[in-house]
């Protein structure tokens, strides 16, 4: 066998197992495919948002404040004259960075604490399941309010404290899925073998294990966007001039009979963003449920 067919028959079921995927999305998960092609087209919309938008979205002009949509102004203006497809452009960066931020503070922190209460066990399960139980008592909200208070407005810090609120139920579902997994033949037997503890849970228990993280990770995206969205609007996260649709939302509110353009765009931005979240995430629970899947 050549070089070339080795290669070619190494990565020949990778390439058919992605295959099968593409095509049951594309023939039983319409929804998703079609999210997740919206995401993709969020992020180029975020990214090339200096390059795509009609004018500065933050510059003033008072003599055009309110105006209806027109040719220069395609979704109108807001109530200090800037052009609302330009800034709803560029808040498309603020509202992901922040889920993107978000999903990952919970991820780093309750990941290595779910693996370690499943694994480890004992003392170490019981102390660490009654700190995340503290935690999860506050709401995300309302904390995410309290540490702005203390530390000041931002996105960064308002963000961080909403990953802080999520990573208990990250820890809660890894230490399920680690407690489940940590009694298949490998993990004692990679144990008597002289493997380290640690070894073992993040080589062995941890691939098996973080399926469900996944999915998680996009729904905690979807209500980390929602999450942001709400702190913005009370002007706790993202802070002027900086656009991001929560903070366009909380600008229009006392516009909306002279400008209801303001409310809709951002607001339905919002919306199809975070149901596209949904539907991924929808869509990886089924795909990765051996329960569900066909051969």
């Amino acid at each position: 066998m050549t070089t070339v067919d080795t290669v070619a028959a190494a990565t020949s079921p990778r390439a058919e197992g992605l295959r099968r995927a593409f095509d049951r999305w594309r023939h039983e998960e319409k929804a998703a495919l079609v999210a997740s092609i919206v995401l993709v087209v969020l992020v180029l919309v975020a990214v090339l948002a200096p390059v795509l938008a009609p004018h500065d979205p933050n510059a003033q002009e008072i003599a055009d404040r309110l105006a209806p949509p027109s040719a220069a102004h395609l979704l109108g203006t807001d109530d200090l004259g800037r052009d609302v497809l330009s800034r709803l452009l560029f808040g498309a960066r603020a509202s992901l960075v922040a889920s993107v931020l978000a999903m990952g503070v919970a991820v780093l922190v309750g990941l290595p604490l779910g693996l370690a209460a499943g694994f480890a066990g004992g003392v170490v399960d019981t102390v660490l399941r009654r700190v995340l139980d503290t935690v999860l008592a506050f709401p995300a909200i309302v904390l995410a309010i309290g540490v702005t208070g203390v530390v000041g407005p931002g996105l960064v810090t308002s963000m961080c404290a909403i990953g802080i609120v999520f990573a208990p139920s990250v820890a809660r579902l890894i230490r399920g899925q680690t407690l489940s997994t940590r009694e298949r033949l490998y993990v004692p037997a990679a144990v008597t073998y002289g493997s380290h503890p640690l070894r073992v849970a993040v080589r062995h228990v941890l691939p098996n294990a973080v399926a469900p993280v996944v999915i998680q990770m996009s729904l905690l995206m979807s209500t980390a966007l929602l999450a942001e969205a709400s702190l913005s609007f009370l002007g706790l996260g993202v802070q002027p001039p900086t656009a991001s649709w929560g903070s366009m939302l909380g600008q229009a509110y006392g516009y909306m009979s002279q400008a209801p353009t303001q409310v809709f765009a951002p607001g339905i931005a919002i919306v199809v963003t975070a149901y596209c979240f949904i539907a991924v995430g929808d869509a990886l629970r089924r795909e990765l449920d051996p329960r569900q899947q066909t051969f």
